[in-house]
């Protein structure tokens, strides 16, 4: 954790380190989705925003599927899903870095977004574990 804003071990990856696949697997509530989703979510999105910055067409992706299909998760599955995430954040991190290789002019808003859209499921995800793991 660098900065300001976030408390020790309070990370995204960090936080997700902490939940099992049973845990992960949970509906928070029967309208809400589990945390399986919210990381299969949280790593198609930041797919879709490296394309995008990369000059990539990105349209007509189908935002909901992720929510229509992900439940339950094996532990195996879990350790993949968090690796398949942490792939993506490197992958965005690598691409901020380097804004010569970026291909489109909404690039620095795109970016922008993903930190923002991330925050905002860390909090989710944190709030969720309130009621999964009291």
């Amino acid at each position: 954790v660098r900065g300001y804003y976030l408390d020790r071990n309070t990370s995204l990856m960090e936080t997700l380190a902490t939940v099992s696949a049973e845990v992960a697997s949970q509906p928070v509530s029967q309208r809400c989705a589990s945390l399986a989703a919210q990381v299969e979510h949280t790593r198609f999105y930041l797919d879709v925003t490296i394309d995008a910055m990369l000059g990539q067409n990105v349209e007509g992706q189908d935002w909901d599927l992720i929510w229509r299909t992900v439940r339950e998760v094996t532990p195996e599955e879990w350790a993949a899903s968090q690796a398949r995430l942490r792939a993506s954040c490197q992958r965005l991190r690598a691409l901020v870095s380097h804004p010569e290789e970026w291909g489109a002019q909404s690039a620095f808003g795109d970016a922008l977004a993903a930190l923002v859209h991330t925050a905002f499921h860390l909090g989710q995800i944190r709030q969720a574990l309130c009621t999964l793991m009291p």
